[in-house]
C-alpha cells in the first residue's frame, strides 16, 4: 500500500511541477504578444495548477485507513476532487467565452505574434502529452479518479493548445479574428470534457453502480453452482476503492460451517476479479 501511495503522490507532484511552469510562460507571452487564446491558455493553466494542487491533496489523504470517524476509508475525497476540478474548468470557460464574445464584437482582435508565442505552445502540447499519459497510466493501474481527472486536464490542454496554434498561424497572416475563434474553440472542448469528468463525479459521490462491476460480480454469482440464488446485490465505490454487498442462497442441508465457507470462497473470488475490493456475502438457506 506504501508503494502505491508514493507512486500516486509522486506523479502528481510532477503534475503540479508542470503546471506551475506551463501557467508561467502562458501568461508572460500571453501579456507580452496579447494574445487572448494564449491568456485564455494561461487562466486554463491556472485553473489546471490549482486542480493539481488539489490532487496532490485528495491521493494524499484517500490512501489513509479506515477509522472510528470514516469506517469506509477517505475515497470519497478523490470523487469530490475531481468535481471541485470540474467547477474550476467551468468557471474557465465563462470566463474565456465572455472575453472571446466581446473581442469579437468589438472588433479589437489585433495581437502580436512572434517567435515565443509558438514557442510557449510547442512547449506546452509536449510537457501535456507526457504528463497525461503518466497520469493516466499510474489512474488505471489504481483506479484513481483524482489523478484521471487530472489526466484529463493535462489532455485538454493538449487539444486547446492546438486550437490556440492554429489561431495563431491564422493571425500570422492577418486573419487576426482567428484568435478569439480559437479561445471559444478552447472553451467548448474544456466545457465537452467538464461535464463527462462532473457527471461521473457526481455519479462516485451518489454511490451510482459503477460501470461493468456490478454485471461482472453478477457474472461470478451466476456461474457458481452452489448458488442458488442471490438479490440486494449493492456495489458503490469511494476514490479507488470498490465495496460490494450481497445475500446469496444455499442448499438449506448444508451445516453452518459449509454455508460459511461458501461465502468464503466467493468472496475471495470477486476480490480477484476485481482490484481493490471489499466483499461480504451474507449466506441464507434456500426455502424454493
Amino acid at each position: 500500500m506504501e508503494q502505491v501511495k508514493d507512486e500516486k503522490q509522486r506523479v502528481a507532484g510532477w503534475s503540479v511541477m508542470a503546471a506551475i511552469l506551463l501557467t508561467g510562460g502562458k501568461l508572460l507571452v500571453g501579456l507580452l504578444t496579447g494574445s487572448l487564446g494564449i491568456l485564455s491558455e494561461a487562466l486554463h493553466s491556472g485553473l489546471d495548477l490549482v486542480a493539481a494542487v488539489i490532487t496532490w491533496f485528495a491521493v494524499r489523504i484517500s490512501d489513509k485507513p479506515p477509522d472510528k470517524d470514516h469506517p469506509y476509508g477517505h475515497g470519497k475525497i478523490e470523487n469530490l476532487s475531481a468535481l471541485i476540478e470540474s467547477l474550476l474548468l467551468l468557471i474557465t470557460c465563462g470566463w474565456i467565452i465572455y472575453e472571446a464574445t466581446s473581442r469579437l464584437i468589438s472588433g479589437q482582435t489585433h495581437l502580436e505574434v512572434t517567435l515565443w508565442s509558438y514557442l510557449v505552445v510547442g512547449v506546452s502540447i509536449i510537457i501535456d502529452i507526457s504528463r497525461s499519459r503518466a497520469l493516466m497510466r499510474v489512474a488505471r493501474k489504481h483506479n484513481s479518479q483524482a489523478l484521471e481527472a487530472d489526466a484529463l486536464h493535462f489532455s485538454t490542454d493538449i487539444w486547446s493548445s492546438a486550437v490556440v496554434l492554429l489561431g495563431l498561424i491564422c493571425a500570422d497572416f492577418g486573419y487576426y479574428l482567428a484568435d478569439s475563434v480559437a479561445a471559444l474553440g478552447v472553451a467548448l472542448i474544456v466545457i465537452f470534457v467538464t461535464v463527462r469528468l462532473g457527471r461521473r463525479a457526481v455519479d462516485a459521490l451518489l454511490d451510482k453502480a459503477p460501470e461493468g462491476i456490478q454485471q461482472k460480480i453478477e457474472q461470478i454469482l451466476n456461474a457458481n453452482p452452489q448458488v442458488i440464488a442471490f438479490h440486494d446485490l449493492r456495489v458503490r465505490t469511494a476514490g479507488a476503492d470498490y465495496f460490494v454487498d450481497v445475500t446469496i442462497h444455499v442448499d438449506r442441508s448444508l451445516g453452518i460451517g459449509e454455508a460459511h465457507g461458501v461465502s468464503d470462497r466467493l468472496e475471495a473470488l470477486i476480490r480477484s476479479q476485481v482490484k481493490r475490493c471489499v466483499v461480504q456475502v451474507h449466506t441464507e438457506p434456500d426455502d424454493t
